[in-house]
């Protein structure tokens, strides 16, 4: 596909990149931008199928940009490939991939571009490349030989083929390259590769959801062993342990040597740790936490503690000069450190707006009161007047009545009103001094009042 980010700002996205984006063991040119570093050597890289890669000289000064197809020095004959990376980061590489270009290691050359009749040459080869692999398996199966042969590659002139196999043994296949020459009619090259070479030619994607790193990046292939995976307390699932190409995943290597550092802070797996009441075995670890997990048993759980390690070293201390803790665990437990900041707002409360509806409601009962003993003083005072009336004073035993009913209604009502009175002191203005001045009067008995004799 063709590459088509540019930021605008930068020309890095275009020359860093190359054209072409589906080849594996992509390079990007970090050194694309360093004045001069397109003319610090006149190598370049040039990849073939898959994760084949050459490094050859452009004696003759073409001008060549990551993406071109270019026709290139072989033996016999010439090749196809793809200009993957220029400028001084080759030298990096080739130095990487340990590339001699001394005495004695004349460097292939590079001819010229490709012209539309090599490109077709070079299509017509690979159209032949998977026929030409299953024919190959079967005459190698007749032969009764113990090996796959994993992929075929032609080159770009069609004249010779590279049979990629894969065997556990040493092969002796002599008459086997005599039979595909007749077969095929080239010239005939066998390359012994290992499984996670052959997985890095097919490709593919891994567990983790990205690209495989043998087909990526990864050159060079480390043995992995069982113990790495032990290290890091993985699990012994060989259906998780390999990758596709059925041996140990190369990603387990990646952080064993941190595994290995950590694990020397922590004591050691064998010691038992004794105490008054049982005797703990290690159960496991988690090494990045220090924190180690003993179980009374020694074959299975049983009674789990989970301690620090600074915690299982004292323990191993005092049980070397003869003394034995109560229990496994620290004798005080350690304390939660205190917050430094204080929430003073009360944002934190799940309940703070529940207090402000509970205050609102407060109020309102005490309004109520007060209009409750203002209507109350008013109704006493209007009965006052009427009671002062001369022409009411046959009444005047119901009017008391109802004024001594008047009082008490008021002293309850002031009562309430102390109870529910809030603490802040209320502002007194004139006008209320005048009504609390305003008492009620108390009624004029009559003199001399006829008493009413039952008739006879």
């Amino acid at each position: 596909m063709d590459f088509k980010l540019n930021t605008g700002s930068c020309c890095m996205g275009k020359k860093g990149c190359s054209k072409v984006q589906n080849t594996k063991l992509n390079t990007y040119d970090w050194l694309c931008d360093v004045p001069d570093a397109e003319n610090a050597t006149d190598y370049v890289e040039v990849q073939f199928k898959n994760t084949r890669k050459g490094y050859y000289l452009n004696s003759s000064k073409i001008p060549l940009e990551k993406g071109d197809i270019v026709a290139v020095e072989a033996s016999p004959g010439h090749d196809i490939g793809i200009v993957t990376l220029t400028g001084k980061l080759v030298l990096l590489q080739m130095k990487k991939n340990n590339v001699r270009t001394g005495e004695g290691n004349e460097p292939k050359k590079v001819y010229r571009k490709a012209k539309p009749n090599d490109i077709e040459k070079y299509e017509e080869a690979k159209a032949k490349e998977h026929a030409t692999m299953i024919r190959s398996r079967q005459i190698a199966t007749e032969l009764g030989l113990n090996m796959k042969i994993g992929d075929v590659e032609y080159q770009g002139d069609g004249n010779k083929a590279i049979f990629y196999y894969i065997a556990d043994e040493r092969v002796d296949f002599r008459q086997l390259i005599k039979v595909l020459a007749e077969a095929f009619r080239v010239r005939i090259e066998m390359k012994q590769i290992g499984a996670r070479q052959e997985a890095g030619r097919i490709g593919g994607i891994g567990p983790c959801g990205r690209e495989l790193c043998c087909s990526s990046w990864m050159t060079s292939f480390v043995s992995v062993a069982t113990g790495a995976a032990r290290y890091q307390d993985i699990s012994m699932n060989p259906q998780k342990l390999a990758g596709q190409c059925a041996k140990l995943k190369c990603c387990i290597n990646y952080e064993v040597d941190a595994y290995v550092e950590a694990q020397k802070r922590l004591p050691s797996r064998e010691i038992v740790l004794e105490t008054k009441d049982n005797s703990y075995y290690h159960f496991k670890t988690d090494i990045f936490k220090q924190e180690i997990t003993y179980s009374t048993d020694k074959s299975f759980a049983a009674n789990l503690i989970t301690i620090p390690a600074k915690r299982a070293f004292d323990v191993i201390n005092m049980n070397k000069k003869g003394n034995k803790p109560i229990s496994l665990e620290a004798d005080t437990k350690p304390q939660p450190p205190k917050r430094d900041a204080q929430d003073i707002l009360g944002q934190d409360s799940v309940t703070r707006f529940d207090s402000v509806k509970k205050k609102k409601k407060k109020r309102s009962n005490g309004d109520n009161n007060k209009n409750g003993t203002n209507e109350n003083t008013r109704n006493s005072t209007n009965t006052n007047i009427t009671s002062n009336n001369p022409e009411n004073t046959g009444n005047t035993n119901s009017n008391g009545n109802r004024e001594s009913g008047n009082r008490n209604n008021n002293r309850y009502a002031n009562n309430g009103n102390r109870n529910n009175r809030p603490k802040q002191k209320p502002k007194i203005n004139n006008n209320d001094k005048q009504n609390n001045n305003d008492k009620p009067q108390q009624p004029v008995k009559p003199a001399n009042q006829p008493e009413n004799k039952p008739e006879a």
